[in-house]
């Protein structure tokens, strides 16, 4: 067996492979196991920065492999250098398989269906955006056009909200299922293997197309269909017994409009946060949906070397150490106040999901190269903070509350994709930015108070909450740094009941809330366990077990 190593080396020796097999051989020399002429291989299992001290280390789990394992250590360059091999499943062909219908190709959406091939079901995926590649004109339409598509843009087509994002792959829900079988399915498609390494690993927003075009690919090569560009307008319910059970969907084509309906037994319904329209579509069938608490603020955009110096103590980082992030959470009056989605070396980006409404969001490339940081910063909000909501909107209250937020921008904006904004102390102290610097957020900025946007509970913790962060991160706060306005689309703000062990609507069989959107999950992991885990539920249904 290989020895198990534990090293807190600087940056340089763990990036730098002679180094660190220099690093090994002086301890294991200590430890009277190997003689340095024996070591023929040294893999990296686990590796994590330790910026705590005055000097970051690095700080390695690795596996040293002697003369003797020759077989094991090639056994790990296989796995390494040949993913693909190791890491995906054999799928079936499934074409003349039972069906199941799955609305939404985000992350939930995409490892629900490839599990359902996986267990020789057929998944027909529904999916209102476009493909990867097609997307991006869109894109380019919210970000300098200021033209929003409300079917395809940062939220809405293949891959979901998380196919331009930082692309971060870490989350807390690890009970929720096998954290380590998604990274290594993401290899399998084309990540590199250090997301099995990375005590944070994340893929960026560059590599991430590759990777959901190569998950599409397969799906359909073994008899799935993703149809995009076709948006559910509606169920097909049918009584059953004194029972409501699904019977098909109502599904329009973008180009064109024309509806039709499809039989459906079994829908799997993993739409993502942002999809208004199957919340309201919910409620008006009396579908049950409730209101959810989320975290509502703001992002804010630093340099990235700035970030650097706080968090390393250092002026440069050099060319050894990643861009830093950071994580800060401060309790004001019961709430909490924290960083959200931080983007180290990141964009700050237009994430609305129709006109008429301002929402941002940031995202970084998989080198996190840019010269900003930015973060969401955000407020946590309770169900009494919708209270004057709901006696219009009832279960989508908190909907309501967003959406009004996001109209505000807008209208403060100047009623396009431009952003109000301030320089962080000015917002602190609660004066109008005189200029705004040019940030990383491509529609523009327009200096506002941003109490005229945001509701003045949120505001005033905010405030506070930065006052404390720069106590713990100093110079965090600083007028350098520009807060964007609003950010919103944290979670969903409702969630869809469900089971607790058969995973379908409590009111309709055959209908299985899935994923961010209907409050399971929060980010690419957990959404994508959450998407295995409703497969395997509605295979067991399938299958009468």
């Amino acid at each position: 067996m290989p020895n198990e190593v534990t090293l807190r080396v600087s940056p340089e020796v763990a990036a730098t492979p002679e180094l660190l097999r220099k690093e090994v051989e002086r301890v294991l020399r200590g430890r009277g196991t190997h003689q340095p002429e024996e070591i023929i291989g040294v893999h990296v299992r686990r590796r994590s920065i330790d910026a705590r001290g005055r000097t970051p280390v690095v700080q390695l789990q690795v596996q040293v492999f002697g003369e003797g394992e020759q077989a094991e250590w090639k056994a790990v360059q296989r796995a390494v250098h040949e993913s693909e091999a190791v890491f995906l499943p054999e799928y079936p062909d499934v074409r003349e398989a039972q069906e199941v219908h799955v609305v939404g190709a985000g992350p939930a959406g995409l490892f629900a269906a490839l599990r359902l091939l996986e267990q020789g079901v057929k998944p027909v995926v529904w999916e209102r955006g476009k493909n990867v590649r097609e997307r991006i004109a869109d894109l380019k339409g919210i970000n300098v056009d200021h033209v929003v598509n409300p079917d395809s843009n940062y939220c809405f087509g293949e891959g979901g909200a998380g196919t331009y994002s930082d692309g971060k792959l870490y989350t807390r829900a690890k009970k929720r299922g096998n954290v380590r079988r998604i990274l290594e399915l993401l290899v399998g498609f084309g990540a590199v293997p250090e997301i099995l390494v990375e005590a944070h690993p994340h893929i960026g927003t560059n590599k991430l197309p590759k990777i959901i075009a190569a998950m599409r690919e397969c799906i359909l090569e073994h008899g799935g269909e993703i149809n995009f560009g076709h948006r559910v307008v509606d169920v097909v319910l049918e009584e059953v017994g004194g029972s409501r059970r699904i019977a098909g969907l109502e599904v329009m084509e973008i180009d064109g409009g024309a509806v039709r309906k499809i039989p459906a037994k079994h829908v799997i319904l993993a739409t993502g946060h942002s999809a208004r329209d199957i919340f309201e579509l919910l409620v008006r069938r009396e579908i049950a949906v409730e209101a959810k608490p989320l975290a509502i603020g703001v992002r804010v955009e630093h340099p990235q070397a700035l970030i650097d110096s706080i968090q390393y103590s250092c002026e440069s980082r050099g060319e050894y150490l990643p861009a830093a992030p950071y994580s800060v959470v401060h309790q004001v009056e019961g709430r909490g106040v924290y960083s959200f989605c931080m983007c180290p070396g990141g964009v700050v980006a237009p994430c609305a999901t129709k006109p008429g409404e301002i929402v941002t969001n940031g995202w970084s490339s998989s080198r996190r190269a840019r010269s900003t940081a930015n973060s969401g910063i955000v407020v946590e909000l309770e169900l009494a903070d919708f209270e004057a909501y709901h006696a219009e909107h009832g279960p989508l209250a908190a909907m309501a509350f967003q959406a009004d937020i996001e109209r505000k921008a807008w209208e403060a904006g100047g009623r396009t994709q431009t952003a109000p904004a301030q320089r962080l102390v000015d917002f602190v102290e609660g004066r109008v930015s005189k200029d705004l610097p040019k940030t990383s957020y491509s529609p523009g900025l327009r200096s506002v108070d941003l109490a005229e946007v945001l509701p003045g509970f949120i505001v005033e913790r905010l405030r506070e909450g930065f006052v404390a962060f720069d106590k713990k991160m100093k110079g965090f706060l600083t007028n350098e740094a520009v807060v964007h306005a609003p950010e919103t689309r944290t979670s969903s703000p409702v969630r869809i009941p469900r089971d607790e062990e058969r995973l379908v609507h409590p009111e309709v069989s055959g209908l299985y809330p899935c994923g961010e959107g209907a409050g399971y999950a929060g980010g690419i992991i957990s959404a994508a366990m959450d998407g295995e885990r409703v497969a395997e539920a509605v295979v067991r249904t399938v299958r009468g077990e």
